[in-house]
């Protein structure tokens, strides 16, 4: 066992320096988002009250309305921010020291939480309309779950060693297999299944060119993109704008709410009224968290990302198994683009996957290649969306192009300030030639 001198006992006990930028970063950003919340929300805030609404319409199990006072909200939510930056540099700087990781994430969590209150205050104030708090939640799981699919799919092609940037295209082909054949034989199911083909399609060019020829295998998901979307533009102008009646207005599936849980106050219309896709992304979750991390499977997969040479030693096929997993989960990416269509708005449109599988790879890099933290990383997107769309539709004093902005400046901020450092698998990207 090496020794350890005196001088590096510091070190290993509170790990290496912090630098003054990373130190003070932090209390800055808080203190930017206290300055938001008096400054801006609360001193321009429309007088009046902001009403919050919990049940819908005609709902079972009814929630009675909050309604909070807008301005003075604002100036609580900014004054509470304030504290935190004000405490914020006191927290502790070891990352051996499990305490001060919990307590960063903690303060963190409640300056978005006061600035999203603040910021819901400040759209709702003296509307006549309440701000339905369980259809934003509802939008926003509905919205995230082609970017859950996409960041679930991502997650085991990187754990298996293989940089997935092709999520993008196999959302788009999903969607546009999905919408022509349901069209074409008015078969929903049959759509959804062609759909998750399709991206088992892509999944397998990828496979191809990355393992067999060594491809770089981010130029090639690039490359596969734009394929993909010049494909699907060519074919939307040539096929489906002039017979869109025919192979363009795909039918949709029905939500369906579960019986008992379904009528559970704020929780029941969230997650358990929905259609067929959110609950197969329950299914999805569920699979590749236990998958990965409790199976002989997930074990192997993790190998082959990490360490091949060793896995291929006590002889695991790298290859092999590198090519099941890309090509077998690019089902879930092909699902995720089939919501697209037949799940959502019931028609194919050109690029309609809006860049959702770059914010797919981000959510999975945000949440540390993680299942549940690139699907969490999904939903804070997904809530962004649907954020927007609700202020638009309040007639907020904003530009809609500045609304829609939104998710995206999130995807910037989060993976530029917020993630950190995060180490992938020490695999992934780098071909593997068997000696």
């Amino acid at each position: 066992m090496t020794a350890v001198t005196e001088r590096e006992l510091p070190v290993l006990l509170t790990g290496p320096p912090m630098s003054p930028f990373r130190r003070w970063l932090a209390p800055a950003t808080f203190l930017l988002f206290a300055l938001v919340d008096i400054l801006l929300l609360g001193r321009y805030s429309h007088h009046g009250d902001a009403t919050f609404a919990f049940s819908a319409a005609g709902a079972r199990v009814s929630v009675p309305n909050l309604a909070l006072p807008a301005q003075i909200t604002c100036y609580v939510c900014g004054g509470l921010t304030l504290v935190l930056a004000a405490v914020r540099p006191f927290f502790p700087v070891s990352t051996a020291l499990p305490t001060g990781v919990v307590l960063r994430r903690v303060a963190m969590g409640l300056v978005a939480f006061l600035f999203l209150v603040a910021l819901m205050c400040w759209t709702d104030a003296g509307q006549a309309t309440a701000f339905y708090f369980t259809d934003l939640l509802q939008s926003t799981l509905t919205t995230s779950v082609p970017i859950m699919l996409g960041a679930l799919t991502g997650v085991v092609c990187s754990r298996s060693g293989i940089v997935n940037i092709g999520i993008e295209g196999q959302l788009l082909l999903g969607a546009f297999m999905a919408a022509i054949v349901t069209s074409a034989t008015g078969s929903l199911w049959l759509g959804l299944l062609c759909g998750a083909l399709a991206g088992c399609l892509v999944a397998a060019l990828l496979a191809v060119f990355s393992i067999a020829y060594g491809v770089d295998q981010v130029v090639l998901g690039v490359v596969l993109n734009t394929l993909i979307l010049g494909l699907t533009d060519y074919m939307f102008d040539a096929v489906l704008s002039p017979y869109s009646s025919t192979l363009n207005s795909p039918s949709t599936f029905a939500a369906f709410k579960i019986p008992l849980v379904g009528d559970i106050p704020i929780i029941g219309p969230v997650f358990f009224d929905s259609n067929i896709f959110l609950y197969l992304t329950y299914v999805a979750l569920f699979a590749v968290q236990v998958g990965l991390f409790s199976t002989r499977w997930g074990l192997r997969t993790r190998a082959i990302g990490e360490h091949p040479v060793a896995a291929d030693t006590v002889g695991i096929r790298v290859l092999a198994m590198r090519y099941r997993n890309v090509i077998i989960v690019g089902v879930l990416a092909g699902i995720g683009g089939a919501y697209l269509t037949i799940g959502s708005v019931g028609a194919f449109g050109e690029d309609m996957s809006s860049g959702f599988g770059y914010i797919a790879l981000a959510a999975m890099i945000f949440g540390r290649y993680n299942p549940f933290g690139a699907v969490s990383a999904s939903l804070l997107f997904g809530f962004c969306f649907s954020l927007a769309q609700i202020m638009g539709s309040l007639n907020t004093p904003i530009q809609s192009n500045l609304l829609n902005m939104v998710p995206y400046v999130v995807t910037v901020i989060v993976l530029a300030g917020l993630v950190g450092k995060v180490r992938g698998p020490r695999a992934e990207g780098v071909p593997y030639i068997k000696s």
